[in-house]
């Protein structure tokens, strides 16, 4: 009978894999121990589920396994989406105290098909037959019972036995089926009276041949769930198996009897894989392959608009930890902090590369006012038409807020009105995360002044001896120091055969005190310097720019602060071979470089966990920093070449009252009331205007990409107008060009640019750089002022001259261009000036580009610093609000 039900479950197995391709239902059996016992019915599961098709794994802790070992076993495959079925074998054999009841419960109430959790248990009692998972052994007697034809409707059924496993959920079984149903067990004193009244008899006492064969009722029913040892000097073990009912005189009474073995037990086991299969179709039900099954929490937009910030306190914030399970993250991935944020592990990415990525989209804009025109509340309200209106898997990546931007003019940064991420108090006014940082460099700063200073009152062989420690009777070189005697020529490995030359070599570092930059004084703890190229700015770089923790250290060992006397850079890998140290939607919040001096965007960690975690039908809507001269323009020469990522939309964010400034209008202060002309109709200084409009959307075509023009509405714009720019943007050669109101309708109001990006991003790929990195630093200079910026051409100073001779001559010349200018304008002056002075050049060699200044940039060096700890993504969430 047990083949029958096999061979139907191996044809519906089948019939899954031809609906969805690559697709299996997925049992683990989790097993403590090495019993004898268990080992033979885990193998008997797992030959059943290989011969229908179900993809089984066995998990075997070791006899020392604790308790909370088990439950973290039981959570990760809990969360497995591609795991349907998980069995816990009992008996638990550990030497440690294990609450059997506690790791029984703790299987997800969908994936307990074994059926012994609290919860399908009381479903059962309950007689929600249809939403839960029956025991297997009870719901294998049924399967038996109704071979035999009998029908159970009306019958008296007797059950001996009370167990969680068998008795107790068989007697719910058979009167939920409309049976009448006595239960009975060891101490029932008339149990012969009551066994001869049953129609039906299931017995499961756990006792060789209590039931006589005298008791059992002409014509009855008979189901022995028994398995018993009893002796018998006939067989090689000297042991017989047995049930509970005497099978030889109960076969002659009885109409119907299982024998043992070979009754009871294969149908048992050909229900559990009846209920794995059930369970994967649930799955197939609940849950559309690739797609998330998350509930999109809406708001109704008030009037008047509330503050930003009674918005994000009126906002109930989504359980972080709920969020995370619901974009398909476990547990164990996920670090919370508080109940709206998150650290995601990095091995989340590991598990996740062979996943197809999403569609990529960049969010750019037009030069802005210095109040800032709405990108990030377009970039975020995108998201949310994406996700809770389209129904399409969402992520949105944004950069941390600096301090400007929270306290500043230009907002808070987070978004606005109906499209922001909440809660707000949590993103603008988090601590700077100093101690990491910090820790790291006292790491570097221990004693550098040591091996600078020829002065130094340390002798070389003590520094040597300090550098190199013994250890364990030896010395050995870290591998910082392998590769600093490699740079230094050094062919040597033990330390005893070093010469004093070679010591002197390898302790001193011999910079040239006049190449000495704002970054190494920082090192040693000398912050009042001011510095174009500051240390904290290529760190947020390095740290947005790698893929890996791996990468991230290779990146910081190649930052230069300084140049030796015989002309090589001294790098911050060699300052650490000389440290005594033995060193919602969701939302990523990732990393913060200021786009006037790097990149200035969102990690490329965080783009492609959300690129591998939306799945190939999803969106990650990222953003750039400034306008599509500066910020698009770096997002995609410097980071789209480090990732290997390649966009297939760019949105570009316009507003009227911007492009009224750019056509002739008063320029607009913060804090100071915005001028007249910005709330009168002026269709010809708009249309002038618009000229800056097409030259953004040329720069963003420039690299091959559909280019969608968003336009931010606010209150005071007028339909002309907005037609207008609409229809500007489309001249221009934009893909499409609409209207945007998501600030006061939350994703409602970003639906028709989600359903653009929808249909832009099916057209084929046509992504290309703007210039190839093997030419000459100047002609990539040259390349960006010109074609992003408008420039005739670009003029060296004299000090620029030489660092780019130097740089070329350390093997620089080949990495990317970043240059650091206004962002107020195309050009290098708000007033506009068509030859691009570049006065100063830095190596950003850790970060992998050229940091070029222009003479409208001044820096200063920041005082806030940031954790560097990469292990680790952190992530807010964003409740999608809208109308």
């Amino acid at each position: 009978m047990s083949r029958q039900v096999k061979e139907r479950l191996k044809k519906e197995v089948a019939e899954m894999k031809n609906q969805f391709p690559g697709f299996r239902p997925g049992l683990v059996v989790l097993q403590v121990g090495d019993r004898d016992d268990s080992n033979l019915y885990i193998s008997m599961k797992l030959k059943a589920a290989a011969e229908i098709g179900i993809n089984a794994n066995h998990i075997r802790l070791p006899e020392t396994a604790t308790e909370d070992e088990v439950l973290r076993s039981i959570v990760a495959v809990n969360e497995n989406p591609a795991v349907h079925g998980l069995i816990v074998q009992l008996p638990l054999d550990s030497i440690n105290t294990i609450n059997a009841e506690k790791v029984t419960n703790a299987v997800a109430p969908e994936k307990d098909v074994d059926g012994l959790t609290s919860i399908n248990a009381g479903k059962l009692s309950r007689g929600d037959l249809g939403d839960c998972f029956i025991p297997c052994t009870p719901n294998g007697c049924m399967e038996l019972i109704s071979q035999t034809g009998v029908s159970v409707m009306g019958k008296n059924a007797v059950v001996i036995g009370r167990s969680k496993i068998v008795g107790a959920p068989m007697h719910d079984l058979l009167l939920w089926n409309h049976a009448t149903v006595t239960t009975c067990h060891s101490k029932t004193l008339d149990l012969a009276e009551q066994v001869g009244r049953a129609d039906i008899l299931v017995v499961g006492a756990g006792r060789a041949e209590m039931v006589k064969g005298e008791w059992v009722k002409e014509g009855a029913v008979v189901i022995d769930c028994g398995i018993n040892h009893v002796p018998d000097s006939s067989k090689a073990s000297g042991k017989r198996v047995v049930g509970d009912v005497h099978y030889p005189s109960a076969k002659e009474r009885a109409g119907y009897i299982t024998p043992v073995p070979g009754g009871v037990g294969p149908m048992t086991v050909a229900m559990l894989m009846k209920n794995t299969v059930e369970s994967a179709k649930r799955f197939l039900q609940a849950y559309t392959p690739g797609k998330w099954n998350i509930d999109y929490t809406k708001k109704k937009p008030q009037e008047p608009q509330p503050s930003d910030a009674d918005i994000s306190c009126s906002c109930q914030s989504k359980p972080i930890g709920q969020l995370a399970r619901e974009v398909g993250l476990f547990s164990e991935e996920v670090e919370p902090y508080g109940t709206s944020r998150a650290k995601i592990r990095l091995d989340a990415l590991k598990r996740m590369e062979k996943q197809p990525d999403g569609k990529y989209v960049v969010v750019t804009g037009i030069t802005s006012t210095p109040l800032g025109e709405g990108k990030r509340t377009t970039a975020l309200g995108l998201a949310q038409a994406l996700g809770a209106h389209l129904n399409i898997n969402a992520f949105a990546c944004v950069q941390e807020p600096t301090p400007g931007s929270c306290f500043g003019a230009r907002g808070i940064a987070v978004g606005g009105g109906y499209s922001q991420i909440i809660p707000l108090e949590e993103v603008c006014l988090r601590p700077f995360c100093k101690r990491d940082f910090k820790i790291y460099l006292i790491k570097w700063n221990v004693n550098i002044f040591q091996h600078i200073d020829p002065r130094s009152a340390f002798s070389l062989q003590v520094l040597f001896d300090l550098l190199v420690p013994l250890r364990r009777g030896q010395r050995s070189f870290s591998p910082a120091q392998l590769n600093r005697m490699k740079k230094l020529g050094i062919e040597k490995s033990d330390p005893l055969a070093f010469t004093g030359t070679e010591i002197r070599r390898f302790v001193r570092l011999d910079i040239d005190p006049d190449t000495a930059t704002g970054d190494l004084f920082f090192l040693m703890g000398v912050c009042a310097v001011q510095d174009p190229g500051s240390l904290e700015n290529e760190i947020m770089a390095i740290l947005s720019l790698s893929s890996s923790v791996e990468e991230m250290q290779q990146r910081l060992a190649k930052i230069v602060v300084a140049t030796s006397k015989s002309g090589d850079p001294v790098t911050t890998e060699d300052l650490v071979s000389m440290s005594l140290s033995d060193s919602g939607t969701p939302v990523f919040l990732h990393t913060s470089p200021l786009a006037d001096i790097a990149q200035g965007s969102p990690s490329i960690l965080a783009d492609k966990l959300a690129l591998k975690m939306v799945g190939s039908e999803g969106f990650v809507v990222t953003e750039s920093g400034h306008g599509a001269d500066i910020g698009l323009e770096t997002f995609f020469n410097i980071k789209c070449r480090c990732s290997d990522l390649q966009p297939d939309v760019v949105v570009m964010v316009a507003t009227v009252r911007t492009l009224k400034m750019h056509g002739g209008a008063p320029p607009v202060q913060a804090g100071l009331p915005l001028p007249k002309e910005y709330s009168q109709e002026n269709l010809k200084q708009l249309e002038r205007g618009c000229c800056h409009l097409k030259r953004q959307v040329e720069n963003a075509q420039a690299f091959g990409l559909p280019v969608i023009v968003a336009v931010n509405k606010f209150s005071s714009d007028t339909h002309a107008e907005l037609e207008l720019v609409c229809g500007q943007a489309r001249q221009a050669g934009a893909f499409e060009a609409v209207q945007c109101t998501n600030w006061s309708d939350g994703g409602a109001g970003a639906l028709a640019l989600a359903e653009a990006v929808q249909r832009a991003a099916k057209l084929p790929g046509q992504f290309r750089f703007l210039y190839d990195p093997q030419i000459p630093a100047v002609d990539k200079l040259r390349t960006v002022a010109q074609k992003m910026y408008g420039a005739k051409d670009i003029k060296l100073s004299p000090k620029a001259k030489e660092k780019l001779a130097l740089y070329t001559k350390q093997d620089f010349g080949n990495l990317p261009v970043c240059i650091a200018k206004t962002h107020l304008s195309l050009s290098n002056d708000p007033m506009s000036n068509f030859m691009l002075p570049i006065t100063d050049i830095k190596a950003n060699a850790g970060a992998g580009f050229l940091c070029c200044l222009t003479e409208s940039v001044s820096f200063i060096l920041h005082i806030y610093i940031y954790n560097i700890r990469t292990r680790y993504i952190n992530t807010h969430v964003l409740n999608l609000r809208s109308a």
